[in-house]
């Protein structure tokens, strides 16, 4: 099975008592492939760092991280490149949403690199999450919550094996966090891919198979 291997990594700026109890930081620990996993993380533990650090974006840690047994800070551009487009998705904490484009134009991207749906699909998705009528308006126009929603849907458009999300429905009431769920759940079954969901606590709407804490 596809994995994602944390051997001994460690955050070379995080104080060392922030990790004592930490079951990530110096351990041995696994992502599958179709697991669902739920990484509690109080403020402070690195939590939007153990995300980019599994994406690749980041360097400043000792230890190592695998991918199919492959260390994912030696891989070259090409590498980088194909791994983020087809093995693993995110959805940052700051969004990282273009302003000045289209509501369309920022899910677009994803899909247009590497595309898992067709234009009609992103489109329900964007009528589940209640965000039809915005496709046209620039995403700076949209309230936090809807620019919570473009992300989300934007990380669902290409391949994957892994969904990395950090603090994703933070500014969703309980009902629209139910229905970002489901749907997430929907594209995770359908590429058999794995849910690694890092929160400060535990999100009630997330139906984790494992819970660790940072």
């Amino acid at each position: 099975m596809t994995k994602i291997e944390l051997q001994e990594v460690y955050p070379l700026y995080l104080e060392p008592e922030k990790t004592e109890r930490s079951q990530v930081w110096k351990e041995q620990v696994s992502f599958t492939k179709g697991e669902k996993i739920q990484i509690v993380a109080p403020s402070g533990s690195g939590k939007t760092s153990f995300i980019h650090f599994v994406y690749g974006m980041r360097k400043e840690y000792s230890g190592r991280i695998l991918f199919e047994n492959k260390n994912i800070a030696n891989f070259n551009t090409e590498e980088t490149a194909s791994y983020r487009a087809s093995q693993i998705s995110i959805i940052f904490q700051d969004l990282r949403l273009f302003p000045d484009q289209t509501v369309m134009e920022n899910i677009e991207v994803k899909r247009i690199l590497k595309p898992f749906h067709d234009k009609k699909r992103m489109i329900e998705m964007a009528e589940i999450l209640g965000i039809g009528k915005k496709l046209d308006k620039p995403a700076k126009t949209c309230s936090y919550g809807e620019q919570q929603r473009i992300a989300i849907i934007r990380s669902l458009q290409q391949p994957f094996d892994f969904l990395l999300m950090d603090e994703p429905f933070s500014h969703l009431d309980e009902n629209n966090r139910s229905i970002a769920m489901q749907l997430i759940n929907e594209e995770a079954a359908k590429r058999k891919a794995a849910i690694i969901l890092a929160d400060l606590k535990k999100v009630e709407q997330f139906d984790a198979e494992k819970i660790l804490y940072l």
